[in-house]
């Protein structure tokens, strides 16, 4: 599998890189010890940030201006670190899913990249960002019909399926062995992403038993 960023995206986004990590791993209800460091995180987090800081995040400042360059309202549509950081600073919290969805938010909420995870199996020869075309929709998760268009958004061969903001249904990690792709996404270049891949790797391991993962850094040369 291939993993490419379009050249009309690249011209509109020069900053646009991907940050992706490839293992097996058995999903399941997170443990005890997972959900404490969440919500310790969670906790920390919503006295380090107010709704007025969270947009002053470099990660997430870089997602919101690739939106607009790419035609798309980042007040309308946020990109999802930046949507689940203001709910932790309102007091809504997070939902608990599963223990590799829980390590994606715990990344994208400690760094301000946001974060999809993808089962490998349900995805069709090789991927690349682009930027959705007009009219653009896809069934969401927990959701119908999401307007994508203009978002910056990952395709296989049998079309878009996840972007910074909501993910569809297509290739969502259900419970099981599942082969995945977790992206991160940037708008800011590589610097940091080798730093959140291998926390994100680490944290894996120490979780969610993954054993060996693969990592793969995409961007324009």
């Amino acid at each position: 599998m291939k993993i490419s960023i379009s050249d009309e995206l690249v011209s509109l986004c020069p900053g646009a890189a991907l940050g992706v990590l490839f293992y097996k791993a058995a999903v399941m209800p997170s443990t005890p010890k997972l959900i404490s460091l969440f919500d310790d995180t969670i906790t920390t987090l919503a006295k380090d940030y107010s709704t007025e800081t969270i947009a002053q995040n470099p990660h997430i400042a870089a997602t919101r201006q690739a939106y607009k360059a790419l035609g798309k309202s980042p007040h309308d549509y946020r990109n999802a670190a930046e949507a689940m950081l203001r709910r932790i600073v309102q007091g809504k919290g997070l939902y608990r899913i599963n223990n590799i969805v829980e390590i994606n938010n715990l990344i994208s909420i400690s760094s301000g990249y946001s974060i999809g995870s993808y089962d490998t199996k349900q995805l069709q020869g090789n991927l690349e960002l682009r930027r959705a075309e007009k009219g653009t929709h896809y069934d969401g998760i927990g959701k119908s019909a999401v307007n994508i268009e203009y978002l910056p958004t990952l395709y296989d061969q049998s079309g878009p399926f996840g972007n910074p903001s909501s993910d569809s249904r297509r290739a969502m990690i259900q419970p099981g062995e599942h082969e995945i792709a977790t992206i991160i996404y940037s708008f800011d270049g590589t610097e940091e992403l080798d730093y959140w891949l291998e926390r994100l790797a680490s944290y894996l391991k120490d979780y969610c038993g993954v054993v060996e993962a693969k990592t793969l850094i995409v961007k324009k040369c």
